[in-house]
């Protein structure tokens, strides 16, 4: 008998209760202030636009703190309450670090932020993505991927990856009011991890699903270069949805 066979007796109908340690039960989130490093970029942007209206306090970092308030300040951002500071404040400031800055900066920007994000929980999700006349192709760091790389760097930084899978078109588009996709989210502290699935949820159609240790992180990464072709293809912006979950 293998695993999938086994009986499960604890779930079988919507009266059944959930058995201890449920992965589906998450933390209470809502209090935590989410900073965006890459967040003058637009999925930086969407991110901060999302998180903004899910009731969070939010901070937008950029190597010009001119620049990340003049973002803040945007049609997008405008009185939804986005603060805009340079990276280090932003990073300072913030008890969740996304980053989402461009791959060819990822390691020149963390390794300058190594001690504003000591204890800090981070959140990567940069695709390492190379482009040519055929299309996207993912990139393979010497690390294992981008969210390794990070760990590598940050060595005293609680390091996730997730929000991979998401369009910056829908992100920004203030007339979208659910966007229906399932985050995918890895890391080493199963305790991080439910942290970061929570967030996810509080964007509405949104869910946040354990996907395995940092070292799955390369093909989470790899398939945005799929994810491409496809929304090239059919002029969509198509995301990931797990079944059975």
């Amino acid at each position: 008998m293998t695993a999938n066979d086994a009986p499960n007796d604890a779930a079988p109908g919507p009266a059944a209760k959930k058995p201890a340690g449920d992965p589906r039960d998450l933390p209470d989130v809502s209090d935590l202030t989410i900073g965006v490093l890459g967040g003058t970029g637009d999925q930086g942007r969407g991110l901060a636009h999302r998180f903004s209206r899910a009731g969070h306090r939010v901070i937008i970092g950029s190597r010009s703190a001119e620049r990340a308030r003049e973002v803040a300040a945007d049609d997008l951002l405008s009185g939804t309450g986005v603060e805009g500071d340079d990276n280090a404040g932003c990073a300072r400031r913030s008890d969740v670090v996304i980053v989402a800055v461009p791959w060819d900066g990822h390691a020149a920007t963390l390794t300058a932020l190594r001690e504003e994000l000591a204890g800090k929980l981070v959140v990567d999700c940069v695709n390492p993505l190379g482009f040519d006349k055929k299309g996207a192709y993912p990139l393979r760091p010497e690390e294992g991927s981008a969210a390794e790389q990070a760990a590598a760097l940050l060595p005293d930084s609680r390091v996730t990856a997730a929000f991979h899978h998401l369009s910056a078109v829908l992100l920004c588009d203030p007339e979208v009011a659910e966007i229906p996709i399932d985050v995918m989210v890895l890391g080493e502290s199963r305790a991080d991890c439910e942290i970061v699935q929570a967030l996810a949820s509080r964007i509405p159609g949104m869910r946040g699903i354990f996907a395995g240790r940092l070292r799955n992180a390369h093909q989470v990464e790899a398939l945005v270069a799929n994810l491409i072709s496809v929304n090239r293809r059919y002029r969509a912006h198509a995301g990931v949805r797990l079944t059975d979950v």
